[in-house]
């Protein structure tokens, strides 16, 4: 259950192959990362395991060792989100 929602700001770093999070929409905090090679799934919470805001745009980012709940800001958004996470993940289990 997540007790609190704090808004992040994500970027999708190919060069890195990570994603980056920041506390600020200027991307001068970065907040943490979220390595390709670290996540196992990439799924819709049809469950409502989390509480969010906005339950129909929350999706989950599992990895090793967390599970990372995002929400988008619309269902467009999220679609994208969510296929270029899985493709990124793809790519990387490849070599």
């Amino acid at each position: 259950m997540v007790k609190t929602w704090k808004k992040r700001w994500f970027l999708f770093d190919m060069d890195h192959r990570r994603l980056a999070y920041y506390t600020d929409c200027d991307e001068r905090k970065l907040k943490g990362v979220i390595y390709f090679q670290a996540i196992e799934e990439v799924y819709y919470d049809h469950l409502r395991t989390a509480t969010s805001p906005r339950p129909s745009l929350t999706f989950c980012v599992k990895t090793y060792d967390r599970l990372f709940f995002l929400v988008a800001s619309n269902a467009v958004s999220m679609r994208i989100w969510m296929d270029v996470i899985v493709t990124a993940t793809d790519e990387h289990s490849r070599y």
